[in-house]
């Protein structure tokens, strides 16, 4: 039944009609041509070689008219060698002027005497008379009689090939030209279609997944500016305003969206994607929002307070605003829309840089750093994803650092592999559990569900690294170790 149902769609496909089409035109055109050739052939060529000998008699007549000064047997010999022909030449009496050769006498005298063998006049028209002799299938020629201004009586023989013959060597030659061009055509319907239906079945794959109401593929626009490009363009920007919409309708009804059920696996992962926007921009919405009645109402009248209450809420739009900025960073470089710009820096300086700014944050943990921070390292890559990636590493490793056998440690070291670097960032603490090894990777997942804002972060950060080694195609990772968790990642050496 499924084979059936994939002819069937194989059948109605534009591709398919393409190619018929293609195949079908081609066909036609031999047809065609095979027809003209039967009919037209022939008659053109008796036609041409009929053309030819009314020529060479009239300049015959003109060798004999007194107008030239030259050999009229050697232009008449130069006649027979060009055009290969046999002329003869009788005068009133019936002697013979001139001759080719003993068979043009011969075939005058059988045409003259006894018709034993096809004849047919072609045309007969001022003393010229061109008649088409078939003596057998492999002696077919015209004759041309005619009677000069002098006079004279000529005859001009020109052999024809079998027409039949060479018509349907013809048609052969033309049904093997209709194979190839078919052959042909199967190819260029093949790379035709294919240029024109992959933009189209991509546009059908995202209509529907909105139908699905998943808005997570885009349509990429290439540079032509021609009807598909049109049409993808609007389809994204149908996209952006349609998922615009289903957000702030989740932001307001998050309790009746978690109690849809969950038909699919993309469903559900656009459920979730929704679900953690809402979550992480609410809290925020909320207390700037009921610290701004609390300015309004002037709750606190002394200046300290009101200070405060600004800066809360500065804060809090800090916090949305870099959450949305890196969650579009994030959207960016999952669809691969943000290009590298890679240069050779070292990697020992930009961890030494970023050690240094949670300087504060490490010694108010107590955390121990190990890093040898002598040797320098050069890498070849982005340097702002790669502080990125560094920074989200040991943000996380001070985040979960945890006292293990009286210490409390982060250990950063590096590994020269052929043409990559790999980078590990461990730190002392409890292991994460084995069914979110995976899941740790995915945007605004956290392992502690009920969201603690006391522990910071958004929640993007991890996602944000596996989607930078997924543009680079490098590998990364996390594992349990004895007394704690390590991270790791690929680094590009230059080439």
């Amino acid at each position: 039944m499924d084979f059936k149902m994939k002819l069937k769609n194989t059948f109605k496909s534009i591709r398919f009609r393409l190619f018929g089409t293609l195949c079908v035109s081609i066909v036609l055109i031999i047809f065609c041509l095979i027809i003209i050739n039967n009919v037209v052939l022939e008659t053109f060529y008796l036609y041409s070689k009929t053309s030819t000998a009314i020529h060479i008699c009239q300049s015959i007549n003109s060798y004999y008219n007194g107008i030239f000064t030259y050999n009229i047997k050697d232009k008449l010999r130069e006649q027979e060698r060009t055009n290969n022909i046999d002329i003869l030449i009788l005068d009133e009496n019936f002697d013979v002027v001139y001759c080719s050769n003993q068979e043009i006498i011969d075939s005058v005298n059988v045409l003259e005497s006894v018709h034993s063998f096809r004849s047919s006049i072609i045309y007969s028209q001022n003393n010229i008379v061109v008649q088409s002799i078939d003596e057998s299938k492999t002696n077919e020629y015209l004759m041309l009689k005619a009677n000069l201004d002098n006079g004279y009586i000529t005859y001009i023989k020109i052999q024809i090939e079998p027409i039949k013959e060479t018509v349907k060597i013809s048609n052969d030659l033309l049904v093997i030209i209709g194979v190839l061009m078919i052959i042909i055509a199967a190819v260029i319907a093949s790379v035709i279609a294919n240029k024109f239906t992959k933009p189209i079945l991509q546009l059908n794959r995202i209509t529907k997944k909105m139908a699905n109401l998943d808005f997570s593929q885009r349509y990429r626009i290439s540079d032509t500016e021609d009807e598909i490009n049109m049409l993808g363009r609007n389809i994204n920007e149908m996209s952006d305003k349609l998922e615009l919409t289903i957000n702030r309708l989740q932001s307001n009804n998050s309790k009746l969206e978690q109690n849809i059920e969950e038909k699919s696996k993309i469903d559900e992962m656009r459920k979730q994607f929704i679900s953690d926007v809402s979550h992480e921009l609410k809290t925020p919405i909320a207390l700037i929002q009921g610290y701004a009645e609390g300015l309004i109402e002037n709750v606190n009248s002394d200046e300290e307070s009101r200070k405060f209450y600004a800066e809360v809420i500065l804060d809090e739009s800090n916090k949305m605003d870099t959450m949305v900025k890196r969650l579009l960073e994030l959207m960016k470089l999952e669809y691969q829309e943000r290009k590298f710009n890679d240069t050779e820096f070292d990697l020992t300086e930009l961890i030494k840089e970023e050690i240094r700014r949670n300087t504060v944050v490490i010694k108010e943990n107590n955390i121990k750093i190990e890093f040898d921070e002598k040797k320098k390292i050069k890498v070849f890559a982005d340097q702002e994803y790669i502080e990125q990636v560094v920074s989200n590493y040991l943000t996380n490793a001070i985040k979960h650092a945890d006292e293990k056998n009286g210490e409390k440690k982060i250990i950063i070291r590096t590994e020269n592999k052929k043409d990559k670097v790999r980078l590990f960032v461990y730190n002392t603490g409890e292991n994460i559990p084995k069914e979110y090894i995976n899941k740790i990777w995915g945007r605004f997942y956290k392992v502690d569900s009920s969201r603690n804002r006391n522990a910071g972060g958004t929640g993007i950060g991890l996602a944000l690294v596996k989607a930078i080694m997924n543009n680079y195609n490098n590998e990364y990772g996390v594992r349990n170790l004895e007394n704690g968790v390590e991270f790791y990642c690929d680094i590009n050496k230059k080439a």
